[in-house]
């Protein structure tokens, strides 16, 4: 199981072409890389009928850039991309079931409660080590209530795409406005093509995975 806690210039575009590394590199100094495995089917909880294909269409967009399918229905689980909106963490303890999707909720619920959290993201994966199942929480704080949905469904698309570093977007986010509105930057778009590439691997714990992602970046990167 992977965790998350939520959070151009040239000179960025430069180092990451020189390291990709840094996008997989946890704060424990492990290097773990993973991207999903079976097509996407999301589903997002507690969001009106135009939010929620605000999400759906962010979350097809991404992964057609990456040459990945969406689908109506996960044979196994239904749905493998779920997010949740709340407006208190205490709402979590109450969504039926839940506590079988997530060990420890209650335990999970009390950190983010501490941490005063906004957004959380766990992953679960396959025998392969690819994703198997994300799981988003957003907790609608008023940094969240500020943010266009376009851009919230956008950043999770993307944040749910691959197996990111905790800190990999720490410093620059994956996103840039443009006239307002938010758009993915090229250089993690390519990132994300590179990663997809049916060569690569669909996860990975070796560093030199990277200069493998780093080789497959298009020339404007």
């Amino acid at each position: 199981m992977g965790e998350g806690w939520g959070a151009s210039g040239g000179s960025f575009l430069a180092k990451m072409k020189m390291d990709a590394a840094q996008l997989f590199t946890r704060a424990d100094g492990a290097y773990v890389f993973a991207r999903w495995g079976r097509p996407i089917v999301p589903v997002v909880f507690g969001v009106d009928e135009a939010s929620l294909g605000v999400f759906k269409g962010a979350i097809e967009a991404v992964a057609i850039l990456a040459s990945h399918q969406t689908a109506e229905t996960d044979p196994e689980l239904g749905a493998n991309l779920m997010i949740f909106f709340c407006q208190d963490w205490d709402e979590l303890s109450e969504v039926p079931h839940l506590d079988q999707l997530v060990p420890d909720l209650v335990l999970l619920v009390g950190k983010l409660k501490q941490a005063d959290a906004n957004q959380y993201r766990i992953f679960r994966f396959d025998e392969a080590g690819a994703i198997r199942a994300a799981f988003v929480f957003l907790r609608m704080d008023e940094h969240m209530a500020a943010t266009r949905a376009d851009t919230l469904a956008l950043n999770q698309a993307v944040q749910t795409i691959l197996l990111w570093s905790d800190r990999a977007f720490d410093e620059q986010s994956p996103l840039a406005l443009i006239e307002e509105r938010a758009v993915l930057r090229p250089e993690i778009a390519e990132v994300i093509r590179a990663a997809y590439d049916p060569m690569m691997p669909a996860a990975a714990q070796d560093a030199s995975h990277a200069l493998r992602l780093t080789a497959r970046l298009g020339p404007h990167s």
